[in-house]
């Protein structure tokens, strides 16, 4: 391998891996499947990938010529369109379909892209996600009225932290500050007896980092020790944040519109918590950026987790309940990516929303803190924590199963 060559492949190999970090790759999978493709290339490669940080140390046979690059780097938003389409690219590129320089070309116009829905589609998923939520939490149709409305006002704020790095900062606690404030005027002035914690927490719930927590705990079980520590970490203060604005927006909105006395509604049917899991799949298409020939196995998984871990917990605790429905979600998501030849994460991720304890995590602080719970819930910390554990165990188990054809 000429110097002109390797230069080539290793600028190829840096793009590549950046892109994949920003579209929320976990770092297991980020550094395995960019040894595959430095392999393919007749390359040999090491990486250390960070929420915050890429490193790469690239090199020929006979190190000839070696090559080192360390990049600061913002924690990833998940983008499945970008990611789908990056993985074509690379399977494109290593079977021969594609020379180096187009790749780079199009791994350019990929990073150009933008959202394929659109800010309409994505305000009308932030609603319907934070209703779907309110739903499955047992929430009136006029709580999750409410929180459905106060998701379209976090979504503003959310696109107004696009063009601020000062608003960015501070997206979360201002978010379920704001939503607090709101929740209080509107209990004092046209809906009184709501339940305002539960409503507060449904109108934020697309920032509660449930998925990122779980992330990080399979990346420590893959003994990712720095990524995994750094991205639970992370996971932790923002759920600190969120509560710490949700609690000063509510004592704020107490001091100036008063107190409401709760009264709790008529208990929703049973077939609402199903309707509930397929409004939030929904949303998560337009949230995760879903192409339109995935939205079917998405769909699928989803309910595919969501029915095994029900039907699961019939019979054995919610804890054990979580890790088969992790396991029936790792076997399909396995097999997506055996028939469709795409990234296990891109259907593993709408399964794996509907099965993470973020929600819980946060009800444990809010019991915590104030001694009082807005949902009925026995023994929440010893839950969440059994819950988090076998979501990851679960994984496990069905890759040892059924093992995925790609790393991603």
């Amino acid at each position: 391998m000429d110097t002109v060559e390797f230069i080539q492949i290793r600028k190829f190999i840096v793009k590549l891996g950046k892109m994949l970090h920003k579209y929320g790759t976990p770092a297991f999978r980020l550094e395995a499947y960019l040894g595959e493709v430095a392999k393919y290339l007749g390359v040999h490669a090491s990486f250390i990938s960070t929420p915050t940080s890429l490193t790469f140390v690239i090199w020929s046979d006979r190190h000839e010529d070696e090559y080192n690059h360390a990049a600061r780097l913002q924690p990833g938003d998940l983008d499945m369109n970008a990611l789908s389409l990056t993985d074509e690219l690379a399977s494109e590129l290593l079977s021969g379909n594609l020379s180096l320089t187009e790749a780079d070309k199009r791994l350019n116009e990929i990073d150009a892209m933008g959202s394929p829905y659109g800010k309409l589609s994505t305000g009308m998923a932030f609603a319907m996600a934070t209703g779907a939520f309110a739903m499955l939490m047992g929430a009136s149709w006029s709580e999750i009225g409410w929180s459905a409305v106060l998701g379209i006002v976090a979504y503003l704020w959310t696109l107004w932290a696009q063009q601020s790095k000062r608003v960015n900062l501070m997206l979360e606690p201002v978010t379920a500050f704001v939503g607090g404030i709101l929740t209080c005027a509107i209990s004092r002035y046209i809906d009184p007896g709501m339940n305002i914690p539960l409503v507060v927490l449904s109108s934020v719930i697309v920032f509660v980092p449930g998925l990122a927590l779980t992330m990080g705990l399979a990346e420590l079980s893959s003994r990712n020790m720095v990524s995994g520590t750094a991205r639970t970490m992370d996971a932790i203060m923002q759920l600190f944040k969120l509560y710490f604005g949700a609690f000063l927006g509510v004592s704020v909105g107490f001091s100036v519109f008063g107190e409401n006395v709760y009264t709790p509604a008529e208990s929703l049917p049973y077939w609402a918590t199903w309707l509930a899991v397929f409004l939030l799949c929904i949303a998560l298409v337009a949230i995760f950026r879903t192409r339109l020939k995935h939205i079917p196995w998405a769909l699928a998984a989803a309910f595919i987790a969501y029915s095994a871990t029900a039907w699961s917990s019939d019979y054995m605790s919610p804890g054990l309940g979580a890790f088969v429905g992790a396991f029936a979600l790792g076997i399909f998501a396995n097999a997506f990516t055996r028939i469709a030849n795409q990234p296990a994460t891109i259907v593993a991720m709408h399964g794996l929303i509907v099965l993470v304890p973020g929600s819980k995590t946060y009800i444990g602080l809010n019991s915590f803190m104030t001694g009082q719970d807005f949902v009925k819930a026995d023994h929440l910390g010893q839950e969440v924590f059994l819950i988090f554990m076998s979501l990851v165990a679960g994984l496990i188990f069905a890759n040892v199963v059924m093992p995925t054809k790609k790393a991603l």
